[in-house]
């Protein structure tokens, strides 16, 4: 009988380590969490984005309510400095099509909304946020 219980044990055990080497399923989102580069990439591979501060800031040029809003160009808060499409080397100021050097403003107007500018061009970057 106890060697009985003991090979029980020892076959219980054996499944509970098979198990514990699995990946964990991903965490679901809750409503108030931030799209990460991660989300955004998975989504759309070609993503023209950059991280700032932990938000993911989008090219907005095709968003008719961002390009017609009155923006007038503030300060400059930083510059890129890393370029990479995989979601594991993303930190702030990292971007995915902007080169590194390319300088990112601030509006003068309260917003989400930041500006960088590419050969004498403004571009708009909306901040992707939950909640």
């Amino acid at each position: 009988m106890y060697k009985r219980a003991l090979l029980m044990m020892l076959l219980f055990s054996i499944i509970l380590a098979a198990c514990s080497n699995q990946k964990a399923p991903r965490e679901s989102k809750t409503v108030n969490d931030n799209p990460t580069p991660e989300d955004i990439l998975l989504e759309n591979e070609n993503a023209d984005i950059f991280l700032l501060n932990g938000i993911v800031y989008s090219n907005a040029e095709d968003l008719e309510w961002v390009t017609e809003k009155e923006l007038t160009l503030g300060n400059e808060i930083g510059e890129i400095k890393k370029q990479t499409t995989n979601s594991d080397e993303f930190e702030n100021y990292t971007a995915t099509k902007l080169l590194v050097g390319t300088k990112i403003y601030e509006p003068i107007e309260n917003s989400d909304i930041f500006i960088v500018k590419v050969d004498g061009k403004e571009i708009r970057y909306l901040g992707l946020r939950e909640g």
